[in-house]
């Protein structure tokens, strides 16, 4: 038994010395290219796009995707920040559901920026002081996040991806007695999609205050220093400002996601699997917004989603937000887009980007 044992450790350490040398050999490659590239950008979402589809499709287990995705993103943060090291904002602080969109997307050898509002985020990137931004734009629970979808029509950043990831709300304090729970602190996102457990899962905090911050962080923040006080965030919130768990998994919808942008400068080539987004705005009479869709039908575009927004430009006028499926220089939405520009008002291509 023993003897069995110390064969397959010694067989797993001949494996990591493999791994070990062929991660050096990888790393010495994209030094290589970084050299190649000169000043030209070194994250390309479009390859790391393709690069993790095909080892997807490689993958035969036993580690799943998922997880094939994690590690080889680490791996492609460690080795892009060889080139240059990234800076990112988010919108912080440290320990929101933002910071780990953050690391699903762009690893964890990336510098942050935690920002103190979704403004800030755009104005760190637009001002130079970060490469990318990353954003909450909707959940799949809440909708929308109205602020984010304002910024998107004024800004010059175009979109450069999106990351998808599952949210799971814990409830946590200073201790586990809720009877002692005077208030609860959470962002009104949070507060929304947990709304049915606080009504009829939990009698002791029916009548407890709800107070929205700005954050789920400053949540975990504020409980950490009041007895009295909750806060719904994530289960690294609890960790970073060293909170008890009294409850995990407390949204409503057990695959409630959020989206996020990947908000720079640059335009995204062509990945394989990519979306486009666009705003628009029309004239106010009947038949416009289907004026608006008879070009998508006519060169078969498919349309991933389709939103309205008061455009804030005058009384019961709005902007639509619209997500195709396909690259805009793909022919078919090069077409419908053309068409499109004769028919709004107002048209502005967002970004083409690699879907999540």
């Amino acid at each position: 038994m023993a003897e069995q044992l110390n064969q397959l450790r010694a067989k797993i350490d001949a494996i990591d010395n493999e791994l070990l040398e062929l991660m050096n050999a990888r790393a010495k490659l994209a030094q290589a290219v970084g050299h190649q590239k000169g000043n030209a950008v070194t994250y390309r979402p479009e390859r790391e796009a393709q690069v993790l589809s095909r080892l997807q499709q490689l993958n035969t287990g036993p580690l799943s995707n998922e997880r094939i995705t994690a590690l080889f993103t680490e791996i492609i943060s460690a080795c892009r920040a060889m080139e240059a090291p990234l800076t990112i904002a988010y919108l912080g602080p440290p320990g929101t559901f933002s910071e780990e969109a953050v690391s699903k997307r762009f690893g964890h050898a990336v510098v942050t920026i935690a920002c103190h509002s979704i403004d800030d985020v755009f104005r760190q990137v637009e001002s130079g002081s970060a490469h990318y931004g990353v954003v909450p734009v909707e959940n799949s629970t809440e909708g929308a996040v109205g602020r984010t979808m304002d910024l998107l029509v004024q800004t010059p950043l175009v979109v450069c991806g999106e990351i998808e990831l599952p949210v799971h709300h814990c409830l946590m304090a200073k201790h586990s007695d809720l009877t002692q729970i005077q208030k609860i602190y959470s962002h009104p996102q949070s507060f929304g999609q947990c709304i049915g457990w606080l009504n009829h899962q939990s009698a002791q905090l029916k009548s407890v205050a709800q107070i929205n911050v700005a954050s789920n962080a400053d949540a975990a923040r504020l409980a950490a220093s009041d007895p009295h006080a909750a806060a719904i965030a994530s289960s690294k919130a609890a960790e970073i400002f060293e909170l008890t768990i009294c409850a995990r998994n407390i949204e409503d919808d057990p695959n409630n996601t959020t989206r996020f942008l990947v908000m720079g400068s640059q335009l995204v080539p062509v990945s394989g699997k990519d979306k486009t987004s666009l705003a628009i705005s029309t004239h106010d009479r009947p038949g416009a917004v289907y004026e608006l869709l008879a070009p998508l039908a006519k060169y078969q575009v498919s349309m991933s989603r389709f939103e309205s927004r008061p455009s804030r430009k005058g009384l019961w006028e709005y902007m639509f937000f619209i997500d195709l499926e396909g690259h805009q220089d793909n022919n078919n939405i090069a077409s419908a887009i053309g068409e499109l520009r004769d028919k709004a008002t107002f048209l502005k291509i967002l970004g083409s980007y690699p879907a999540a």
